[in-house]
This record gives C-alpha cells, sequence and structure tokens, in this order.
C-alpha cells in the first residue's frame, strides 16, 4: 500500500466514459489527439534539470469523509524527495528511503528495475512514458471551460483487468500543457485526487538533498529492506 500511495504521487506530477468509445483492448487503439497532449507534456517535462511542486492529495475511502493532505515533492534527474503526511521518501537513484516519523522507523528498499518502474509507475521519470509501456489505453474524453482556462481532461484505462485501479483521469491546461490535476478510481471504491498546486521548474537544491542522513534521525529504527 505504501509503494501504492507513492507511485499515485508521482504519477501526477507528469490522468463522458469508454463504453461510448466501445472496447478498447490494446495500447494501439488510444486516441491520437490525447498521445499529442501527453506528448507536449513529457517535452516540457524533459526540458527541466529538475523541478519543486507543491501538492494536494484528496482521499476519499467508502463510507468516510474526504480526507485533504498537503505535500511537496523535489526531483532532479532519477533523483527525488517527498513530504507529505508524516512520511519523508528520499531516493538517490539508487535506493529508496521512507522515513516514517511518527514510528520513528525508516525502511530502506532498492529501486525497482526497469520493468517494475514501467508497470508501477515507481519514479517521476516512467510517470512521463508510463502510457508507453502498453499497460493502458487511454482516450481525450472531454474538454471544458474553467474560468479562463481551457481544460483537457484524459482518461486512462489500464489493459490488466486485475489492476488496483478502475481508471485513472488527468486535467490538463490545454494553453501551457501545465497538469492540474490526476485523480485515480480504485477498484475498491476509494478515490484519490492530486491537484498541482505550484510547480517550480529547474529550481536549485543544496547539495545532499537527495541523500539520507542517518545522522538527523539518531533515534530511529533502521530496517533495510534491500536484497
Amino acid at each position: 500500500m505504501k509503494k501504492q500511495f507513492l507511485a499515485f504521487i508521482l504519477l501526477a506530477l507528469a490522468i463522458p466514459t469508454f463504453a461510448q468509445k466501445g472496447s478498447l483492448t490494446s495500447k494501439e487503439e488510444s486516441d491520437p489527439k490525447a498521445k499529442a497532449v501527453l506528448e507536449q507534456i513529457r517535452k516540457r517535462f524533459q526540458s527541466y534539470q529538475s523541478l519543486a511542486a507543491d501538492f494536494t492529495l484528496d482521499i476519499t475511502l467508502p463510507e468516510q469523509p474526504m480526507e485533504s493532505q498537503k505535500g511537496a515533492l523535489a526531483q532532479q534527474g532519477s533523483k527525488y524527495r517527498v513530504n507529505i503526511a508524516g512520511q519523508e521518501i528520499i531516493s538517490d537513484g539508487k535506493a529508496i528511503w521512507m522515513i516514517l516519523k511518527q514510528n520513528k522507523e525508516v525502511q530502506i528498499m532498492d529501486m525497482p528495475d526497469e520493468d517494475e518502474m514501467g508497470s508501477s509507475i515507481l519514479s517521476p521519470e516512467s510517470m512521463l512514458t508510463f502510457y508507453d509501456k502498453g499497460d493502458f489505453v487511454y482516450y481525450l474524453t472531454n474538454e471544458y471551460k474553467d474560468g479562463s482556462r481551457t481544460i483537457q481532461q484524459i482518461e486512462f484505462k489500464p489493459l490488466d483487468r486485475n489492476a488496483d485501479y478502475s481508471k485513472l483521469r488527468m486535467n490538463v491546461n490545454k494553453a501551457n500543457s501545465d497538469v492540474i490535476s490526476v485523480e485515480a478510481f480504485a477498484r475498491d471504491g476509494s478515490r484519490y485526487k492530486l491537484s498541482i498546486d505550484k510547480l517550480t521548474p529547474n529550481k536549485a537544491f543544496p547539495a545532499g538533498h537527495f541523500s539520507f542522513d542517518k545522522a538527523k534521525y539518531p533515534d530511529y529504527y533502521v530496517e533495510d529492506l534491500r536484497e
């Protein structure tokens, strides 16, 4: 569950109904208009040397009130750092440190291999190309006005019937290819919506920002889960 939670946060930084479009069963059936929008987003993100983002995560579980959490992400190449809800996740591109502040615990994990990253979207880099892996079919389903902005809405349907999510929905500002929000619809009825509050491209980070410094967590229990 922790990995799925992190995956959704990173995915969101780079998604009418499918029934109206017929039965879609392969990536090749995806909407070329949607792919053109996604390519613009990919080119924009790949032009950045680094980025920082503030976001809001809204979590709605069945028969429970919605919970909102504020968070922040920093990313530079394959390295990243996420802070949200008493958790801090640091990756130097080789390993992942998950810091659980309430429990005073640190879990160290291997970075997933390329195939795993493509299917689970566990890095900012993978989230820019996940739709090319063949795991989703996607369609531009709606375009509407929100004040002065024109919003394009893309929905992603996993081809794996056993996937955790029934669909993902991305809202994009048509004028500048800004990702406004991403929603995930879980098969158990849970919904997650991540809204990008502020995005700062090419931000300079201090040395060691993407490294775990054990001296800063002297009383924490460290569990190394690397193989």
